[in-house]
This record gives structure tokens, C-alpha cells and sequence, in this order.
């Protein structure tokens, strides 16, 4: 259903469930403001070392409800304040998705509340226009550069909900070129922030690691998590001992490179389209290397740019919320019959 999207509707109490990957997160917005935001994590996968989806998706079953439940006690609402339920569609876990989006639907029917379906990859970029004192909103167009442990995008943001992709991954995320690093060495999972503390005490230049080709703006990460392990083997042959002597050293290197590759793209672009404005979103956004490079290419190129406060940059349920925010002023609400989407093209 279509609205209109001049008249713009205020004190708008909107609930919002994600649950795409391996956090159960719950958020409740009225209109641009946050008034609770709680997520669960699930520390089973660790034993792991990477998310094994039937886990996720039973961990998200004991903890959906407390999670709403908490969500609505703190913003001081009732159910019946509510005025939408927004929801993770995909892309994501199958099984992880359909626990979100069944209590969602669920809640939905029960309440007589319209149902708003979010991209996740959509959320990300519209984190920037959450209200919060710490971060500023940039100005259309912008170039929006989406990091995560699944997804690495280039997308032009238009509009609120205009965006286009002009590039992204066509294998795997940088997040998983950080786990899987992180794995070879024998750290912990997750292994992209170990990554990074490890970095902050290395040389970014002592090491050097495989470029890959890509057409147009797209990245692949496959072929450089291939040269690491190579990498990595070749030394162990030659000293048992290099990665404990050199653990600091090969984590900058690494992470140098990686950040490194992902900006040589954004630079292609902002230079091609003439934009000024450029923010950075998803988990991988509140990597201190990339905000660095990120802070440097700001004077370098004389750019305006955007990081969301560091809450809204990990999975969380309050960019779900912005997003089904303005899909809420265009009346854009979904029917009941919605079935998760592990790939969800934004």
C-alpha cells in the first residue's frame, strides 16, 4: 500500500525485531528516536568458532520473548502504544529469520498492527539518521561503504529509500577474510576485533599479501584469505615459532591490506560520481584501522563523513526500526504471508 509521502505522521511508536545472523536483538522507536534498544548474544559459538545456524536459530527462540519484553519496559510503553511491527526479511540465517519474522507476524496479527519487512543491508546504511548526539546524518547523495562479517557493498543512498548498489562482493565479506585469519592463527572467535587489538601494536607494512581483479567496483575476498593461509603455512615450515613471534606484525599487516583494498574502490567511486558525502556502516565499521583511514581520506579528498555511533554499526534492531521509520510515512506495510529470504537483494 502506497500513502502519501508529503504528509509526514509524528509520534510514530514503532517495535523492531532482528534476528538475521546470531544476535536477538529488539529496539522501540518513537519516530527518529531511540527510546530502548537491548540486543542477546549467544556465546555457544564459540566453542565452534563461527555461528552454526540450528544453534542460532534455537537461541533465538529462548530469547525473543525476554528480549521484547525488556525492550517495552524500558521505553514505558504498552503493546497497545505501539503503532507498527518492523522485522528483519533478509538476508540472513533461514532458520535465524523465520523466529524473528514468525513472533513478528505473530505480534502483528495479535496487536492489528501493520507488519514492515527491513532489508538488513538497508538498516545498515540508514543507521546514520538514527537520532543521537553522537553522530551526524550526512546529506543526499552519499556514498555509503556497508562492512560486515557477510556483506561488503558500495551503495549510493539517493534517497531514504532510493539506493543503488554499485558494487560489492562477489565472493566472500571482509568480516569472514577477519574470522578466517583470525582462525589460521588460532584466535578466538570472533576474530576480527582480536584482529584488531593485536594490529594496534604491529607494523601495517612489514607484510605483504595478494591483490585480487574484479570488474566494475566489486571486491573479492576469497583469493586473499587463500594467500594468508599460504602465507601463514609457508612461514611455519620454515620457523614452528613465526606467528607467536610475529602475531602483532602479521594482524597490522592484514588488516592494512584488507582496509586498504576496500578503499581503493570508495575512492573510484566518490572521484566518478563527484560525491562529497561518504559514511561507512555494519560491524566492520567499528574497526579502528578503517575509522583511521577513514578520518585520513576525509582531508585528503576534502569529504564529509560518517560513522554511526558504535551500537548502531553491530546487528541491532533500532536501524530496523529507522528504516521501517520511513517505509512507515509511505504506508509501505507487508501482508502476513512473508517467508524469510536468506538472499535479499537491496
Amino acid at each position: 500500500m502506497k500513502g502519501n509521502w508529503f504528509v509526514k505522521k509524528t509520534n510514530i511508536h514503532i517495535l523492531a525485531i532482528e534476528s538475521s545472523c546470531d544476535d536477538t536483538s529488539c529496539a522501540v522507536l518513537r519516530d527518529t528516536t531511540v527510546l530502548a534498544n537491548k540486543t542477546a548474544g549467544q556465546e555457544i559459538h564459540r566453542l565452534y568458532g563461527g555461528v552454526v545456524p540450528e544453534l542460532a536459530s534455537r537461541d533465538h527462540q529462548k530469547n525473543i520473548v525476554p528480549v521484547v519484553d525488556a525492550v517495552i519496559m524500558e521505553a514505558g510503553i504498552g503493546l497497545t502504544d505501539i503503532d507498527a511491527i518492523a522485522v528483519t526479511r533478509g538476508p540472513g540465517l533461514m532458520g535465524s529469520l523465520l523466529v524473528g519474522l514468525s513472533f513478528a507476524k505473530s505480534l502483528s496479527l495479535a496487536l492489528n498492527r501493520p507488519l514492515i519487512e527491513v532489508n538488513h543491508m538497508q538498516g545498515h546504511v540508514l543507521a546514520h539518521f538514527i537520532d543521537s548526539p553522537l553522530q551526524k546524518k550526512p546529506q543526499f547523495p552519499f556514498l555509503c561503504l556497508t562492512v560486515s562479517g557477510g556483506h561488503t557493498q558500495l551503495v549510493l543512498v539517493k534517497d531514504h529509500l532510493d539506493v543503488v548498489v554499485l558494487g560489492e562482493t562477489i565472493d566472500d565479506a571482509i568480516g569472514e577474510a577477519f574470522d578466517k585469519a583470525a582462525k589460521i592463527l588460532g584466535l578466538a572467535y570472533p576474530g576480527g576485533p582480536l584482529i584488531d587489538e593485536l594490529a594496534a601494536k604491529g607494523d601495517p607494512v612489514r607484510f605483504s599479501f595478494a591483490h585480487t581483479k574484479t570488474t566494475g567496483y566489486n571486491y573479492s575476498f576469497s583469493g586473499i584469505k587463500t594467500s594468508f593461509l599460504y602465507f601463514i603455512q609457508n612461514a611455519l615450515q620454515k620457523d614452528k615459532d613465526f606467528v607467536q613471534n610475529n602475531i602483532n606484525d602479521i594482524c597490522a599487516s592484514y588488516q592494512a591490506h584488507l582496509v586498504n583494498v576496500v578503499l581503493k574502490n570508495v575512492k573510484r567511486v566518490l572521484n566518478d560520481h563527484a560525491l562529497t558525502q561518504f559514511a561507512i556502516a555494519g560491524g566492520v565499521s567499528a574497526n579502528s584501522e578503517l575509522r583511521r583511514q577513514v578520518k585520513a581520506l576525509e582531508k585528503e579528498l576534502k569529504l564529509h563523513t560518517y560513522i554511526p555511533e558504535f551500537q548502531y554499526c553491530t546487528d541491532n534492531a533500532a536501524m530496523i526500526g529507522i528504516a521501517a521509520y520511513f517505509k512507515y510515512q509511505r504506508s509501505d506495510f507487508s501482508g502476513l504471508y512473508l517467508a524469510p529470504l536468506v538472499k535479499m537483494p537491496l
